[in-house]
């Protein structure tokens, strides 16, 4: 037998899912998958794995989940999530609470309740099925970061002490009571508005973040919960989008989206008749060279999906400017991350479809 563990970094919304399994019995779980599950799959099939769990460790704000879509694909697989702190959900789904375990080969996988970034979070423990209460790591989802811990403001002002309060009690009650070997894994690494002034380092120990962690260092819940609300960035615009598209169920894509190409004179047409939002995806400098008068920019580096999700309706279809056709399948991916996946045409070249007649 050999442990299969691998961490799936998404650049731009910096998000971190992993991949558990055994190699001996062939079987694997997901977790936190982001939209564009081919990597998962992808990955599964190298390393000899059926995917047979997708588990959720919270209803995600920050970007869609992909658990539906990875379990479109995989008909292996069932989502999991948590029913803790009255979660409710609109797709189907397998029920998790707390103390539940899961057996992959010779690991036990255990779900912990963390309440605080949100009412039913989940973190899942890690260990040998020879020790089962011995854990060697544990996923840490949005409760305990790198340097930090997650935001207990998304549900709203009225909420915001109540979750700073469970904060507070889950990381001194659950994660400082942990050895300090054992290795936590996050959802996020430093960028990431889930979190504040979260570590450059992906992982950490307990042991390491007992030491320096400013959010471990408080005995008294309200000294807690001042720090915690005085530190966090601004609520990006998305997030409440994000929410209820997650707890209700993204669509399922199959696919990402087919774009079709238009030619210059089609594809002005198209801009004048306003039958979608121009975004040109080419970089500041050749954006600022020249483009279509009134597109937006959003130049198509991997923080293109956090800007989409600031500044674009997903509900509204995307006129799509390229620097080359070889881009398309690299911007769509960012797109659908944050829910924009109406992409109705795309064009490259924006010169010449400003000059077309």
């Amino acid at each position: 037998m050999s442990l299969v563990f691998k961490t799936i970094q998404t650049d731009g919304i910096v998000e971190l899912s992993y991949l558990l399994g055994d190699d001996d019995e062939g079987v694997g779980a997901v977790f936190d998958p982001r939209a564009d599950v081919d990597v998962y799959v992808d990955m599964a099939r190298e390393t000899g794995l059926a995917i047979t769990h997708i588990f959720e460790t919270h209803i995600h704000a920050d970007l869609v989940s992909g658990s539906r879509e990875l379990c479109a694909r995989v008909e292996s697989a069932k989502i999991y999530a948590s029913h803790e702190g009255g979660a409710e959900y609109g797709f189907e789904h397998e029920p998790v609470k707390d103390g539940d375990r899961f057996e992959f080969g010779e690991v036990t996988v255990t779900a912990r309740h963390t309440p605080g970034h949100t009412p039913e979070h989940i973190a899942y423990v890690l260990a040998e099925s020879d020790h089962p209460d011995e854990p060697w790591a544990v996923l840490t989802g949005d409760s305990l970061f790198v340097a930090s811990a997650g935001r207990p403001d998304l549900l709203g002002e009225g909420r915001s002490k109540e979750l700073s309060e469970k904060q507070f009690y889950t990381l001194r009650d659950f994660y400082l009571k942990l050895p300090d070997h054992v290795m936590i894994y996050p959802n996020h690494g430093a960028g990431s508005p889930c979190g504040a002034d979260i570590g450059a380092r992906l992982t950490s120990t307990i042991g390491y973040e007992r030491k320096f962690n400013r959010f471990l260092k408080f005995d008294d819940a309200a000294k807690f919960t001042e720090f915690a609300l005085g530190t966090i960035p601004p609520v990006p615009k998305y997030y409440p989008l994000m929410k209820k598209i997650n707890a209700k169920g993204p669509e399922v894509l199959g696919n990402l989206p087919r774009v079709p190409a238009l030619p210059p004179k089609a594809f002005k047409k198209a801009i004048e008749n306003k039958t979608g939002v121009l975004v040109d995806t080419r970089m500041m400098l050749a954006f600022g060279g020249g483009h279509i008068p009134g597109a937006l920019n959003i130049g198509g580096s991997p923080i293109l999906s956090i800007w989409a999700g600031w500044m674009l309706d997903p509900e509204e279809p995307i006129l799509l400017v390229l620097e080359s056709d070889d881009d398309l399948e690299r911007i769509v991916r960012l797109f659908v991350r944050t829910g924009c996946s109406g992409i109705s045409a795309g064009a490259n070249r924006a010169d010449e479809c400003a000059r077309a007649e």
